[in-house]
């Protein structure tokens, strides 16, 4: 069995604050080892699941070399390989090769989210919005479009309450999610000590690959319309002449293509 950790440091017990997320800031190096153990707990209940192939891929943009850089290496499980990307949603080849399933660990809810710890979608700056085909969605949706794209199962989300329950209603109640906080506020959090998390993520993670056909990969449907609306119709500039974008509205962009993937890197690339 092979399968792909895809992780967020947002979502991690403890980490509640900005400064445990940026690279640059004093706490993020907590965040760090916070966001290690995490995802290795993800790949202990993989391997007693019987994954014979687990590849983690960070997907948090901490800033300078630590975007998708965030990981500490030396202190990751060693039946597990990483990737390190250059851009968010770039590396593709072990879904390509094919993938029996995916862990999303320390998600975080989408932006406007009232107790998502954390949230935000893409650019806590930028984005205000994004929607596939009219549905609205988070990063939990772009991750979970990604791994569709190539029929590769969305088996467990962990984080806070609110990302369990954007990513059930995304994805169906075949879903395993691992609730590790409950947001009282976007910066704080009711939260479970980490050795608790990392228990139960371990748990959560073995249970949901028992059944690889509980969630069905995700499709946002074909042709694909992908809109994002931002925070103010300056921070749309980056995208306006991208080949698949029309200007919809003083800040809003919409991408079309045949199916998601071309839609979202006729754009985002």
């Amino acid at each position: 069995m092979r399968v792909h950790v895809i992780s967020d440091i947002e979502g991690v017990a403890g980490i509640v604050r900005r400064g445990q997320v940026g690279g640059e800031l004093p706490l993020f190096q907590e965040g760090r080892r916070l966001y290690t153990e995490e995802i290795n707990a993800a790949v202990r209940g993989a391997k007693k699941a019987g994954a014979t192939e687990i590849v983690v891929m960070d997907c948090h943009g901490a800033g300078g070399e630590y975007d998708f850089n965030s990981l500490i290496a030396e202190d990751l499980d060693p039946d597990c390989e990483f990737v390190v990307q250059n851009a968010w949603t770039e590396y593709t080849a072990f879904l390509e090769e094919g993938c029996d399933a995916a862990l999303f660990i320390g998600m975080h809810a989408m932006a406007g989210t009232p107790d998502g710890v954390l949230s935000h979608t893409v650019s806590g700056q930028a984005w205000q919005s994004l929607r596939f085909n009219g549905t609205l969605v988070g990063e939990t949706g772009i991750n979970a479009a990604l791994c569709g794209r190539w029929d590769c199962p969305v088996a467990l989300v962990s984080g806070d309450r609110a990302v369990c329950r954007e990513a059930t209603a995304l994805l169906g109640d075949g879903l395993t999610t691992v609730e590790v906080k409950e947001g009282i506020g976007r910066f704080s959090a009711r939260s479970k000590t980490p050795r608790r998390a990392r228990a139960l993520i371990e748990e959560g993670a073995t249970r949901a690959l028992k059944d690889l056909t509980a969630v069905r990969p995700y499709d946002p449907g074909r042709p694909c319309e992908i809109e994002v609306t931002f925070t103010t119709p300056d921070r749309l500039e980056e995208y306006r002449n991208r080949r698949t974008v029309e200007v919809s509205g003083p800040a809003t962009i919409v991408s079309r293509g045949d199916d998601w993937w071309q839609a979202w890197a006729g754009f985002f690339f």
